[in-house]
């Protein structure tokens, strides 16, 4: 009896041990100001990750334009709107006036200017007139999309959506631009139904969006956290390198998911982060994000000198220096190299989680759970190591909360996910954003 006793207050005093030395981690943390550096990993959760390691593999080549890089510098316009020529008047020397001798061009510059921009005013009128054969009277119509009696034309739309969706302005300072700049005034509520009937006008596109998304071969998805109506909500994207696709929810699960795609992505395949609701998601195969991966393996191998951590992430990396080298004849058939990378995955799956620290045989448990979606990109030549396209997607969400405070209403997160898709999608096909707002807020009302 005592001797069950005291093995159960052993193994009491082995996790009280780990404990305490997750929470000495936590307090090292603090205490030299690191934090995470992996966006799946809560500072809360963190165990003294350095933040000033870059987990990159270096390419030996110095930051910058590159040799053979193709600058673009200022060019001199070959016939100015303007001229302005400086002549002398008087001799330098004597003073005579020299105003009617001719003279030739000795120095010659070039200026950009913006010149000054006001609001033009367009009159629209109407005239009615009687056929002189039947009398019956004529009337010309006006065009469909004059409404009322004075409004803003379709480029001043542009300009507002613009500026708010590309260039995450808040509504005053939009207001404020656009009154010092170009004389219009503009309330905030003026603003909101602008981007309001803009979003309207977009949603023909953001649905072709979704759905060509859903039939393409690769896709990515993330998903970041944002005040929305003063709660906590979340923005989902799914990319690849021709569209983006985003959604505002006050969801961060698989129910989201289910309601954009219900179907999930049988003919995709599905790069993500370790997230439950992504892995959960129907596809053809599963990709995980191997950067997010090796950073937490950096992060192991830093703060536990986890040696395991170390040969997991050395593998890592030098299968997806393996990848950045092939070219799309390999793909034929599976490369010897391939198996290779698998049979070694395979061994360090399978060692034991003995004396390994809680955090590393979680992370352990995750890769042998999900190891079929470790190296899918070494198959497939489209397919990325990472998940870096939707990071870039997510960022943007960001970057306007940061500048323009939360989003107000999830009507208003809404409005700004259909827009944002849109002009992302728009970057991605090489096209001007502010001609593709003009030509979406010239469309006719939806």
């Amino acid at each position: 009896m005592l001797c069950e006793q005291v093995k159960s207050l052993g193994a009491i005093i082995l996790v009280q041990a780990e404990k305490i030395k997750s929470l000495e981690e936590k307090t090292n943390f603090l205490i030299n100001g690191r934090k995470s550096t992996t966006s799946s990993t809560p500072p809360s959760h963190d165990i003294g990750r350095p933040n000033t390691k870059n987990s990159r593999i270096s390419k030996g080549i110095k930051s910058g334009g590159q040799v053979g890089h193709k600058g673009q510098t200022l060019e001199i316009k070959a016939t100015a709107d303007e001229t302005i020529e400086y002549a002398p008047a008087f001799c330098s020397n004597c003073g005579a006036n020299i105003e009617d001798v001719t003279g030739a061009i000795s120095e010659y510059k070039q200026e950009v200017v913006i010149p000054p921009v006001q609001a033009k005013y367009i009159d629209h009128v109407t005239f009615v007139k009687t056929c002189p054969c039947c009398k019956l009277l004529c009337k010309a119509g006006m065009p469909a999309h004059l409404k009322a009696p004075i409004q803003y034309g379709p480029n001043v739309v542009a300009a507002v959506c613009y500026m708010s969706v590309y260039q995450y302005l808040p509504y005053k300072r939009i207001a404020e631009l656009m009154k010092d700049m170009y004389g219009v005034a503009l309330s905030e509520g003026t603003i909101d139904n602008m981007l309001a009937g803009c979003m309207q006008k977009a949603l023909p596109a953001y649905e072709q969006i979704q759905q060509k998304v859903q039939q393409s071969e690769v896709v990515g998805s993330d998903e970041t956290g944002s005040r929305i109506a003063a709660k906590k909500g979340w923005f989902h994207v799914w990319q690849n390198t021709a569209l983006t696709f985003i959604v505002a929810s006050m969801n961060r699960g698989y129910q989201t998911i289910q309601q954009y795609f219900s179907d999930g992505f049988p003919q995709t395949i599905y790069i993500s982060d370790c997230w439950a609701a992504q892995l959960k998601t129907p596809a053809l195969h599963h990709q995980l994000c191997m950067v997010h991966l090796i950073r937490e393996l950096t992060n192991f191998e830093d703060a536990l000198a986890c040696k395991w951590s170390k040969a997991m992430k050395v593998l890592f990396q030098e299968a997806i220096h393996f990848k950045n080298g092939l070219i799309i004849a390999d793909y034929n058939t599976p490369h010897h190299d391939v198996k290779i990378f698998e049979s070694r995955l395979a061994v360090l799956l399978g060692e034991s989680y003995e004396g390994k620290h809680q955090k590393v045989q979680a992370f352990h448990k995750r890769l042998l759970k999900n190891k079929e979606a470790i190296f899918t990109f070494l198959y497939h030549f489209n397919v990325p190591a990472d998940n870096n396209g939707s990071e870039r997607a997510v960022r943007n969400i960001k970057v306007k909360t940061k500048v323009s405070g939360q989003f107000r209403t999830e009507d208003g997160a809404q409005r700004f996910a259909v827009l944002r898709s849109v002009v992302d999608t728009t970057i991605k096909n090489g096209k001007s954003v502010f001609e593709a707002l003009t030509a979406l807020a010239n469309l006719a009302p939806a």
